[in-house]
């Protein structure tokens, strides 16, 4: 047990039981516990295998390469159908954590396995996201613009694909375009400042 982390686990009372058991688990699988994004991470020879985290209606355990599990109880959750390479295991109770123990091991010496292995997850190209029609015609019509996106990051033009192609109206979607062009022509991200 790492004591950075200790807070972690008395800090949440509505999960503060099943994070620790689960923490009990993980640790039992040899894994070293590390505080990374305010969260235990566990890792495997210095490469992040597993978190625990909280959410208002669960607590979870995520796989950060949770797409190459075989998921032989299918219980595996991808968070959202964005979410390309990791997968949850979502408890709601102590006693279901304590039923499912054999089963969370086996799936932490899997990606254990899995992280010995070297695989990868092949994540989606930005080629491969849909650039939504409001977003396509600005960049038809302004060639700077075109220029400017294609020039960041590809993490930044899928984060701008994603953030243009949310809503469900034309309208949100053209403003929300509006709204960003200047910073893609400035050659900055969605997010930075």
């Amino acid at each position: 047990m790492n004591p950075k982390v200790d807070w972690y686990f008395s800090k949440n009372e509505r999960w503060e039981k099943e994070i620790n058991k689960l923490r009990t688990i993980i640790l039992d699988c040899g894994l070293t516990e590390e505080l990374k994004w305010g969260c235990p991470c566990y890792t495997h020879q210095k490469n992040n295998l597993v978190l625990i985290h909280v959410f208002k209606e669960y607590c979870a355990v995520l796989f950060f390469k949770g797409a190459l599990l075989s998921d032989a109880n299918g219980i595996l959750v991808q968070q959202t159908k964005n979410v390309q390479s990791a997968r949850q295991l979502r408890f709601t109770g102590l006693q279901e954590i304590i039923k499912k123990e054999n089963i969370i091991k086996a799936y932490i010496y899997e990606a254990i396995e899995v992280e010995k292995a070297g695989l990868k997850v092949t994540l989606k190209k930005t080629a491969e996201y849909t650039i939504p029609d409001e977003f396509q015609l600005k960049l038809q019509k302004k060639p700077a613009l075109k220029k400017a996106f294609e020039a960041l990051t590809p993490g930044r033009q899928k984060a701008y694909l994603f953030h243009f192609s949310q809503p469900k109206l034309s309208a949100t979607r053209k403003a929300r375009v509006e709204k960003y062009m200047q910073q893609i022509l400035n050659g900055k991200g969605l997010k930075d400042l």
